[in-house]
């Protein structure tokens, strides 16, 4: 992917300027060449970038910096904020409101894959409790509704559409006059796409907006466009007054960071850019997560949603961690999980940190790891499962008996209970931090109470740097996952201990390999 090798390059002019011995201005304005060299190439706008130059120079005012200032952390955060900047429209969204319709009218040319994504972002939505539909105005195009109804029967999302009837305002109409009798939460409407800007493209989108009154248009613009995406953006935006745009084809567009950074110019907020062609394939977009994803600094507020959306089983797992147990079979639950979520190489981009600990490794060797650590606790009996670990110590042959019968080393299951044991480590780490917890409530009372349980608020939350925290119980993965937020943030080391561990093992380039 294009944008992720943007992000290294980006990272690694910062990284080596910061690491340098001597932080002088003529190495400083070096960094700054590298990382506006890194954004024309990726077909940034040269006036955004020059902008850029300029904004991250004001910000710093390298030969004014005291002695004692922490110029990393200086020079980090000014790269940062001009890089939002630059993919930042200042507009905020329309949000859908449950309980009432929303109609959500596509447009855009053909090609930028309006179908696709007017199925994923149902999709979304409907893993987000909205009682969401699709309805089909596209009778331009011929299979386009094929192409919907396939894709909604495999989401199972109710569709509309008609074989028979030519007129799309006709359609559209009907089928949203349909779905607000049935109290449907979020209509999607997809539209006809031409492979030009033509006046029948634009007379129709007017015409079935008028027809279904949407309360947010969005427009899909493939990423692969580049910085031609502000004049196509402009030329819509003043036929259908769209709301919103969503970017697709971000995993291999070259030009991606040009069309995102040329959309921003229009002053239109992005809501969504697609990454992949799987249905789960939509990142909600967010200027400040973006980049800080970008810079290979995570994406906590994207892991969250995700593990939200997917709704992962985390209650026994979790009730174990607060009473100071982690068993094998909690290590395999937790695999079991971060195969649900989806390629690695996403999992990676919010994971502070993680993308570097992975390196050149792709989703289908990650993935094979995965599955072979899988392996191997499916080759156990139940009493070593519900272990601690520690009858393979006593009994060795054991993990002779484990290898053999998942086709694995015995390195390999060396190296899984050697992460079950770290685990377990920090599982009583939690059971520690929970009794001081309740101590310290305890104790609480009078008119400084809630001065106390902020303290000791703000206390958890330092945790997530440096361990799994002081969990309460009952708290699934998400809420651990938006306490350690506090701790590690945007540009943090921290993370989850749990899957940031585990997936460090797999870019450690340990195991036996193929066999």
């Amino acid at each position: 992917m294009v944008l992720q090798d943007l992000g290294r390059r980006i990272n690694a002019a910062v990284t080596d300027l910061t690491r340098s011995p001597t932080l002088s201005e003529k190495a400083f304005d070096g960094m700054i060449k590298e990382i506006s060299n890194a954004l024309v190439e990726a077909d940034v706008n040269i006036r955004l970038v020059s902008t850029l130059r300029k904004q991250i120079k004001s910000s710093v005012k390298f030969s004014e910096l005291p002695a004692h200032a922490n110029k990393k952390r200086i020079i980090q955060k000014a790269v940062f904020d001009a890089l939002v900047d630059i993919v930042n429209p200042h507009q905020t969204p329309y949000q859908p409101k449950k309980g009432k319709s929303n109609v959500i009218m596509f447009v855009g040319l053909q090609g930028a894959g309006k179908t696709t994504t007017c199925t994923k972002l149902a999709r979304w939505y409907q893993a987000r409790g909205f009682k969401t539909c699709l309805v089909c105005a596209d009778t331009f195009r011929a299979g386009a509704f094929d192409q919907l109804k396939q894709n909604a029967i495999k989401a199972k999302i109710p569709y509309y559409g008609s074989l028979t009837q030519t007129d799309p305002v006709v359609v559209a109409r009907d089928g949203v006059e349909k779905f607000k009798k049935e109290r449907f939460e979020i209509i999607i409407v997809d539209t006809s796409g031409r492979h030009h800007q033509e006046d029948a493209l634009f007379a129709e989108m007017v015409e079935i907006q008028g027809a279904v009154r949407p309360q947010q248009t969005v427009m899909v613009l493939d990423a692969s466009i580049g910085q031609a995406a502000e004049a196509q953006s402009r030329a819509f935006k003043e036929t259908a007054d769209f709301g919103a745009i969503i970017i697709t084809k971000t995993d291999g567009a070259a030009a991606g960071g040009g069309a995102i950074s040329a959309v921003a110019a229009t002053h239109t907020p992005i809501v969504f850019i697609g990454t992949g062609e799987h249905l789960l394939d939509l990142e909600k977009f967010n200027p400040q997560s973006f980049v800080s994803k970008l810079l290979g600094m995570g994406d906590m507020q994207g892991l969250v949603e995700r593990v939200q959306s997917l709704k992962l089983d985390q209650k026994e797992t979790m009730k174990n961690i607060t009473e100071g147990k982690f068993s094998v079979r909690d290590l395999r639950d937790q695999l079991q999980n971060i195969m649900k979520m989806g390629p690695l190489s996403k999992m990676a981009g919010m994971i502070p940190g993680l993308s570097g600990m992975m390196g050149d490794m792709n989703d289908d060797e990650g993935s094979l790891k995965l599955k072979r650590m899988i392996y191997i606790c499916d080759s156990m009996t139940a009493k070593e499962l519900d272990s601690d670990g520690k009858i393979f110590v006593e009994q060795p042959a054991r993990m002779t008996r484990v290898a053999r019968g998942s086709g694995t080393s015995v390195r390999e299951v060396e190296e899984l209970l050697t992460q079950q044991r770290m685990m377990s480590g920090m599982a009583s780490k939690v059971k520690g931090n929970m009794k001081n917890m309740q101590k310290a409530q305890g104790a609480m009372g009078g008119a400084n109470r809630q001065q106390q349980m902020a303290a000791a608020q703000k206390r958890m939350q330092a945790m997530g740097g440096g361990g799994a925290g002081g969990m309460p119980a009952g708290m699934d993965m998400s809420s651990i996952m938006k306490m350690m937020q506090g701790g590690g943030g945007a540009g943090g080391g921290g993370g989850m201990p749990d899957m940031s561990s585990l997936m460090g093992m797999l870019g450690g380039g340990g195991g036996g390999g193929k066999r």
